[in-house]
């Protein structure tokens, strides 16, 4: 895929890798590198999965393995919970339920 020059895309570098991270941190966060995900704005042509530099919004200039173009936002609060839909219909009883015991 043709990344042009002015493209909003996001990219990915390894920050520190297990060796140069600091000693107080945990020992199973040792293990693994410190790693980062940006988004910005592609300061020359490339391809997919080239290393280019990025203008991020905050006008930080980082490079990085080019991941997507266009990137969009990807989370969610999580898989359902049936437990929460039932403390919502108790507590929507509780508080608008007529009568001397809610008073």
């Amino acid at each position: 895929m043709e990344i042009k020059k002015g493209d909003w895309v996001k990219v990915y570098s390894v920050v520190l890798s297990p060796d140069k991270r600091a000693p107080q941190v945990p020992d199973d966060t040792k293990k693994v590198p410190l790693e980062m995900w940006v988004k910005g704005y592609a300061m020359s042509d490339a391809k997919l999965g080239d290393t280019i530099k990025v203008k991020t919004m905050t006008d930080r200039i980082v490079e990085g393995e080019i991941l997507e173009l266009n990137p969009t936002y990807k989370h969610s609060y999580g898989e359902f919970v049936p437990e929460l839909l039932e403390i919502g219909q108790d507590l929507r009883k509780i508080l608008f339920e007529k009568g001397d015991s809610n008073e």
